[in-house]
Formats: C-alpha cells, sequence, structure tokens
C-alpha cells in the first residue's frame, strides 16, 4: 500500500475578500473530490487573500499508481481554472 500527498500552491488573483477565495477554494475542493476521489483539505496561507495551499491524499496499491494519479490531479488544476492559478506542486510518496 501507498500513500501519495500533493501540495498545490494556488494563487487567486481576484479574490478581494476571504469569502471570494473561500468561493473559489470551494469548487476546486469538490471537483477534485468527485473527478479523482481523492482527500483534500486547505493547509496554509488560510488569511492570505490571494493564496492558497491545498494537500490532496491518495492511497493506491504502488508508488507508481499513486504518483500517477497524484500527477493527474495536478495537471487537471493547472489547465482547468482560470481564477485559480497553480503556482508550484510536489508529490510525496509516504509508505
Amino acid at each position: 500500500m501507498a500513500i501519495g500527498l500533493l501540495t498545490l500552491e494556488l494563487y487567486i488573483p481576484l479574490a478581494g475578500s476571504l469569502k471570494e477565495k473561500r468561493g473559489v477554494l470551494q469548487s476546486v475542493i469538490a471537483r477534485l473530490r468527485h473527478d479523482y476521489n481523492v482527500s483534500v483539505c486547505e493547509a496554509d496561507a488560510q488569511d492570505d487573500w490571494t493564496r492558497a495551499v491545498l494537500e490532496v491524499v491518495c492511497v493506491s496499491q504502488t508508488d507508481a499508481l499513486a504518483h500517477r494519479h497524484l500527477q493527474k490531479v495536478a495537471t487537471y488544476v493547472e489547465g482547468w481554472r482560470l481564477d485559480a492559478q497553480l503556482l508550484d506542486y510536489t508529490i510525496e510518496l509516504i509508505g
């Protein structure tokens, strides 16, 4: 069993308040949970209007499958949203 952890750093340029930021993030989180069956949480920069750090976790049979799955998630986020730009991401494998 392998556990994969994807850290996404997002820039949300149009957010003028925390409420607007939360609206964008709720949409991103719901879509990732539904489409990729992963666990997602906001991990850092909760008080910054234009920046967000999301942690995405998946469990898979092998390290290669977990890495491939999380790579697809990162690619999806990078090309999907115009109001949330992917600045950077890292993938860690545990176990």
